[in-house]
């Protein structure tokens, strides 16, 4: 949907997904180098193709003026601002650099980082309301009272999970990611507590709520983007999440053997010691937890490469090889009827 344009104009940069209201006009933008190349035609004219990034999508640009000038000038990680016209090309939106801009490499006080950290799409207020919808539904009382200390009164604990990005570079690495990805594994688990009737549904979505909290300790947003802190480098989010689950069921006196249950698939749920965890999934709800994380965070893994690489090349059949998921993925599919 396109926003009024005078709204947009309010914007003296506008962000990628904007430009569709710019088209034929020139703009100034600030963006992230996400890819260049120095490259030549068949009449000796060299021209610079970029790819530019920011948190609301990616862009194609070409300078064919200041080709070296610029190449030499910048490198992929660079925040820039550039102007150029808006054109479409190819059946996309590209910024053609104008002959006399300037390509300007920003400090990191120059431009809001806010601008390049990707953000849910699952938003807080919704994230929380889903948060309260299973403390609400769940009905033992000692996993109630957990929920409620660690989401209603503990405030800073709460607010720091629904911002919290759950990766670097892998999965739900963005602002929310955390939320989003507990509570769409709490969601599947919900589910498949509704057919395998014998498990124990109260200590599956608990867990699955709780399985990665150590994550907030993991992740801060820097200059650079998201950035792993020296707690998430040395201790890691299995053993801080551990200790503050244990912390809260110490608090609240939790029996020692709904702990330890509860305990072990926050330990357990990367599945296997070469994965990180210090301890196979023991008990059935631990092993649920371990499936379904891992099939959500490959899922949300392989969406995002499939909406990154076709914003870029609509026509791309197959994705570039992706190391964490160990394949290339197929990006097109048959409409479904």
């Amino acid at each position: 949907m396109k926003l009024p344009k005078e709204l947009i104009e309010k914007f003296r940069e506008p962000y990628i997904s904007e430009l569709e209201n710019y088209i034929n006009s020139e703009v100034e933008t600030i963006v992230k180098v996400k890819s260049k190349r120095l490259l030549e035609t068949k009449n000796g004219q060299k021209y610079l193709l970029l790819t530019f990034e920011d948190k609301t999508g990616i862009l194609r640009a070409i300078d064919w003026f200041n080709a070296e000038k610029n190449d030499a000038k910048i490198n992929v990680g660079n925040v820039v601002r550039t102007q150029g016209k808006v054109v479409i090309y190819d059946g996309r939106i590209q910024l053609n650099i104008l002959e006399d801009s300037n390509i300007i490499v920003l400090n990191e006080d120059e431009y809001n980082i806010e601008r390049f950290v990707s953000e849910s799409k699952m938003s807080s207020e919704s994230a929380k309301t889903k948060i309260n919808y299973f403390i609400d539904s769940i009905k033992n009382d000692t996993l109630k009272k957990l929920l409620i200390e660690i989401f209603k009164n503990d405030e800073k604990l709460s607010e720091a999970f629904m911002s919290a990005p759950a990766g670097l570079r892998v999965h739900h690495n963005y602002v929310g990611g955390l939320a989003e990805h507990s509570i769409t594994v709490a969601s599947i688990c919900e589910n498949v507590a509704k057919i395998y009737t014998w498990l124990d549904r109260d200590l599956l979505i608990t867990g699955a709520l709780l399985h990665d909290i150590g994550k907030i300790y993991d992740y801060e947003i820097s200059s650079h983007g998201i950035e792993l802190t020296q707690k998430g480098e040395l201790i890691g989010h299995i053993v801080s999440g551990f200790d503050i689950v244990k912390e809260k069921l110490n608090k609240i006196n939790a029996s020692s053997e709904l702990s330890e249950k509860l305990l072990h698939m926050i330990l357990s749920h990367h599945g296997e010691f070469e994965w990180g965890s210090p301890v196979l999934p023991k008990t059935p709800e631990a092993y649920v937890l371990h499936m379904i994380e891992n099939m959500d965070s490959k899922l949300n893994r392989m969406y995002n490469i499939k909406e990154k690489e076709l914003e870029i090349n609509p026509e791309k059949t197959w994705s570039d090889f992706d190391p964490s998921l160990g394949r290339r993925i197929l990006l097109k599919h048959d409409e479904r009827g």
